[in-house]
Formats: C-alpha cells, sequence, structure tokens
C-alpha cells in the first residue's frame, strides 16, 4: 500500500561510484536487470527534465537497438514506476520521453546534484579553509567511478565527461586553497596518486611543483616539469602552457614569491569578494581590467572573475546592477552551478573580445563578438524610471544568471559609441596593461603605484 505524500521521506539516489537506492537508510531493490537501473540513473542524471526515448534507446543499446527497444523502454519505466511509486520517487511520462520528478517539499537526495552544488560553493567562497572544508564534502561523495556496476567505460564517457572533468577540477581548486593557507605537504601526499592518472593536467603539475618547492623539494619540482614537458611533446606535440613554463623559471631561479601563499595584487575588500583597484573611469575598461597583468606574467591573484559570486558584486559595486539583484543572483547561482559557470565563461569571452577591441580599432572580428553581446544585452533590455524621475535603459530580469553580462555589454556598446572611446590608453607597463581614459591627451601610465615614474626610478 503507498504511503500518504505527508509521511514519505526522500530517497537517497548514489550515482557516483556503485549505483544504490536509499530509503530511511535500507536499500531499495530498484530494477532487475541491469538496464533498468541505467535507464533510471540515466533519468536521474537529468532530475526534472525529459529524456527522450530515442535518447534512451541509444545510450542503453549504444546505436545497436533490438527492434523492440521502444517496447523494451516502456516495460522497464512501469516496473521502475511499480518500484518507486510507494517511496514517493515519479516517473512521469513528458511527450516523447520521461522524467524523474524532484518534488518540491521534499526533493530526493542525487549525490550528483549534491557534488554540483557543493562544488560551485566552494567556487564561491572567499575563505580557503570553507573552500576546502566544502571540497572535502564534495569529492567525499565520490565512491568510485560513475555507475561503476551498470555503465561500461564508452557509456560513461557519453553520460558524465564534464562530471570527471569537474571532479578534477575540484581537486585543482582544493589544492590551490590548501597552498593559500601553507599546506603543502598535504597538497603533495594527495596529488602524487592523481598525477600518475593524470600527468598531462598542467594545473594538477602547477599545484604539485609548488608544494614541492615549498617543502624544500625543489630538485624534486623540477624532475616533474621535465617530465610533464617531455610527455606533452610526446603524446600531442606541444610545448607546456605559458603559466607552467613561468613557473619553472621562477623555480629555476628560486623567486621568492614562491615562499609565501598567494595573496590579491591591488585588491579592494567589497562584501566578501576581493574586487580590483578603480583605475579607468568607465565600467566597460573595469570590466577589462578585471584581469590585472595582460601585459606581462599572471601575478596571483589578478584574475578577479573566479566566481559568479564576484561577478555579481563586481556588477554591483559598479552600479551596474542593483545590490539586492546581486544577493539574488548569488543566491540563484548557488542552486544552478552549471547555468552560473557557464555564464561566468561567457563573461571571460566577452572580457577577452572587448580588451582586444579597445586596444586594436582594426580588430573587425573582436568588434563583431561584442556587438552581438551588445545586440543581445539590447533585446534583453527594459525601460524604467529611476527614482529621480528619468527614464533609462537597464537590462530585464529576465536575463536570470545572465543579467551581470547583459549590464556589462551595455556599457561596453554605449563605449563603443563614444568618442572617448579614441581616448582609451593601455598602461605600457610590462606587469600591467590595464587600460584607462586619457581625454587630457597627456598621461602615460594608469593609476596603479608600480607604474609609471616610481617602476622607471627603481630601473635607473
Amino acid at each position: 500500500m503507498d504511503l500518504p505524500l505527508g509521511c514519505r521521506t526522500a530517497m537517497e539516489f548514489q550515482l557516483l561510484g556503485p549505483f544504490a537506492a536509499r530509503h530511511e537508510g535500507r536499500q531499495v531493490l530498484v530494477g532487475s536487470r541491469r538496464q533498468e537501473r541505467c535507464l533510471l540513473a540515466v533519468l536521474l542524471l537529468h532530475a526534472g527534465r525529459a529524456v527522450p526515448t530515442d535518447r534512451l534507446i541509444d545510450l542503453l543499446w549504444d546505436d545497436e537497438p533490438p527492434a523492440a527497444a521502444r517496447a523494451t523502454v516502456h516495460t522497464y519505466v512501469g516496473r521502475l514506476r511499480a518500484a518507486l511509486r510507494p517511496h514517493g520517487v515519479s516517473v512521469e511520462t513528458r511527450h516523447d520521453g520521461y522524467a524523474v520528478e524532484q518534488g518540491s517539499q521534499d526533493p530526493h537526495r542525487i549525490d550528483v546534484q549534491e557534488f554540483a552544488g557543493l562544488v560551485g560553493q566552494a567556487a564561491d567562497s572567499a575563505d580557503p579553509a570553507a573552500r576546502i572544508r566544502l571540497y572535502d564534502q564534495a569529492l567525499g561523495l565520490w565512491r568510485g567511478p560513475l555507475l561503476a556496476d551498470v555503465a561500461d567505460d564508452r557509456l560513461r564517457s557519453r553520460l558524465g565527461g564534464t562530471l570527471g572533468e569537474l571532479r578534477l577540477s575540484a581537486v585543482e581548486r582544493r589544492a590551490e586553497a590548501q597552498l593559500a593557507m601553507g599546506l603543502h605537504d598535504g597538497v603533495v601526499a594527495d596529488l602524487t596518486p592523481l598525477l600518475v592518472e593524470h600527468p598531462s593536467r598542467e594545473r594538477l603539475v602547477a599545484a604539485q611543483m609548488t608544494a614541492l618547492y615549498r617543502v624544500g623539494r625543489q630538485a624534486d619540482a623540477l624532475q616533474l616539469y621535465d617530465r610533464t614537458r617531455d610527455l606533452l611533446a610526446d603524446e600531442l606535440g606541444i610545448e607546456p602552457g605559458r603559466e607552467l613554463r613561468t613557473l619553472h623559471e621562477r623555480i629555476l631561479r628560486a623567486d621568492p614569491r614562491l615562499d609565501r601563499p598567494p595573496g590579491p595584487v591591488y585588491a579592494v575588500r567589497v562584501g566578501d569578494q576581493w574586487l580590483p583597484w578603480s583605475t579607468s573611469g568607465h565600467p566597460a575598461l573595469e570590466f577589462c581590467n578585471t584581469y590585472a597583468g595582460w601585459g606581462g606574467e599572471r601575478l596571483p591573484g589578478s584574475d578577479w572573475l573566479r566566481g559568479y559570486a564576484t561577478l555579481a558584486v563586481w556588477a554591483g559595486h559598479l552600479d551596474l546592477i542593483e545590490d539586492r539583484q546581486a544577493t539574488r543572483l548569488r543566491e540563484q547561482a548557488l542552486r544552478q552551478p552549471a547555468e552560473a559557470a557557464a555564464v561566468l565563461d561567457e563573461a571571460r569571452r566577452l572580457r577577452t573580445d572587448l580588451y582586444a577591441c579597445l586596444t586594436d580599432p582594426q580588430d573587425g572580428r573582436a568588434f563583431k563578438a561584442v556587438a552581438t553581446a551588445v545586440e543581445d544585452a539590447a533585446r534583453l533590455s527594459v525601460f524604467t524610471r529611476g527614482e529621480d524621475g528619468l527614464g533609462r535603459w537597464q537590462p530585464s530580469p529576465s536575463a536570470g544568471l545572465r543579467l551581470p553580462v547583459c549590464a556589462v555589454a551595455r556599457s561596453a556598446g554605449e563605449l563603443l559609441a563614444d568618442p572617448r572611446r579614441f581616448t582609451v590608453r593601455g598602461c605600457p607597463s610590462r606587469d600591467c596593461g590595464w587600460l584607462f581614459l586619457d581625454e587630457s591627451g597627456r598621461r602615460r601610465w594608469c593609476s596603479l603605484a608600480t607604474c609609471g615614474a616610481k617602476r622607471l626610478a627603481r630601473g635607473r
């Protein structure tokens, strides 16, 4: 007999490792066949969204379905419904597909969703200790490969390629947070076995090289670089990236900056986020200047677009959006970490294109990319009346998590349509490159204390 809705407790589904379904701590037998459990796992990976029947058939039979594949899927779904209904789990038919409903009052726990949410919270945390704690919780959910007992390697790669990448990224960011707190020995111990599995992951290699150097193993750090360089050359025909090469050079010359955890450069604290100093006088230029070091090596803390929370706080700080909107967006980003990460990638692309467009007026590709973003922002704008009684264009709340990107795109469009655009200058300091407005025609350097006459005086 089915339990009344108020008496049901949430189910717990584990997909990160062998498939498991539990209710009140007890194992629930779901599906007598491996393919039935695999079908349920696919629906759980897309919980709340419909998976078309053709997609299910393709995944279950890997392009070689039997003639009765549709009928078989329908039979599997019927059996799963019978097994899950007593526990309050609903498998609904939607158009030509199926979906596992989450439930609004007491949603079922799915370890994949918990993992993604914890990783998103960790990325948005400004406290290294909190980041480590959140990453520990997220990585602790992994009990083995995704769907270890119901999926083969090919199906696993088709279903969870982004999950595997997210896990490795979490390991890398956790190691960087440990380095920021001086926990170098822990990094060496944690990354040594992982580098055996992923020897060409340059971010892993960089964290391990830094940790080895800080525990007094400079020779081991240099040997790790040599092995990585040889591997990249032999297998991919490429050289290590710029950041890894720079780290290698700094270790070779025993750069004293490597002896301490990295800290923010040219920073101002706004709420719980570090933002860059204001140097330009225009929001679109400040957006470009969220990366300090376009003209030189990347100094610690120079890239400010590290998490969605920073993007939202920055947009509110520059009055591109309202502070209450920034708070709401941060809360939404925690619930939708994948969407927030996609918006952050979009923001970084816009920043790169805008910087290229402003530093090279003849760069048609960059201008077209920025123009596309500006046009998209215009479509997602509304005309409102402010408290001062004046009307103004603002990004519509319907833009969702893309609200800050739309706001900065509008600002970029306004600058590119303004004659002041031709007074934009890039700081020529080797370690800077920040953009600023020079309407007087007399400024050469930006307003950072490390630029200009002081730097020249040190060089004499």
